[in-house]
């Protein structure tokens, strides 16, 4: 049997003073917190920081900013171009571009309260199903590309969460406050052949998160 491994990296902290949910509008970069994740997530990988060298030899991410810029270190890295795969981009969300909340957040004006009908859906996005299924076929096609090596593929936390989830056997509609998808996480998938074997998570940044963001994308 051929072990191919492929890494769903969630992206690092962005800049986002605001506090908005910022989904798939353009412009959001890394914080200079977000910039050190992504080289301390390169290192790790690359050995640089005692664990073992990975032997990356795919490095693919979402097109939004912030997945680029995590993806650039970690490419340097491994000597490899940073491709780029639209079915890695973040949930679509009714509430892009709003603080979200019930004070001073769009929860305070009813327009936006048949958003949330159906959690289960979601109905204030793009179902959970539909993410999993593009999400999976962005590993399939990694894994096929990295076949007895590694793929590292950045994109960000519902969808990475929720194609775990879906792999795991569990139901998808959940509570956001329980993800285990910490900014720059690793969700490690790994293949004999074409079977999924196991699954596994990690932190190399964990150092960093202390005092980031809470804010998601979506």
């Amino acid at each position: 049997m051929v072990a191919t491994t492929v890494h769903l990296l969630r992206h690092g902290e962005v800049h986002n003073p605001e506090g908005l949910l910022y989904g798939r509008l353009p412009g959001y970069r890394l914080s200079e917190r977000g910039l050190r994740m992504a080289e301390l997530v390169a290192a790790t990988l690359a050995g640089e920081q005692g664990a073992p060298r990975r032997d990356v030899v795919v490095v693919t991410s979402s097109p939004l900013q912030r997945a680029q810029e995590t993806a650039a270190p970690l490419a340097a890295a491994f000597g490899v171009p940073v491709g780029t795969d639209d079915r890695l981009i973040e949930a679509d969300n009714h509430f892009q571009g709003m603080t979200f909340g019930v004070g001073d957040g769009s929860l305070r004006h009813p327009g936006h309260w048949p958003y949330l009908r159906n959690p289960f859906r979601p109905s204030w996005g793009e179902p959970y199903a539909e993410q999993v299924d593009r999400m999976l076929a962005a590993v399939d096609a990694a894994r096929v590309a990295a076949r007895g090596h590694e793929a590292v593929l950045v994109s960000h936390q519902l969808p990475i969460w929720v194609t775990r989830l879906a792999l795991e056997n569990r139901r998808l509609w959940h509570d956001p406050r329980r993800r285990q998808c910490a900014l720059a996480s690793l969700t490690t998938l790994r293949f004999e052949d074409d079977v999924l074997v196991g699954v596994g998570y990690g932190e190399p940044a964990a150092s960093l998160l202390p005092g980031a963001s809470p804010v998601a994308g979506a």
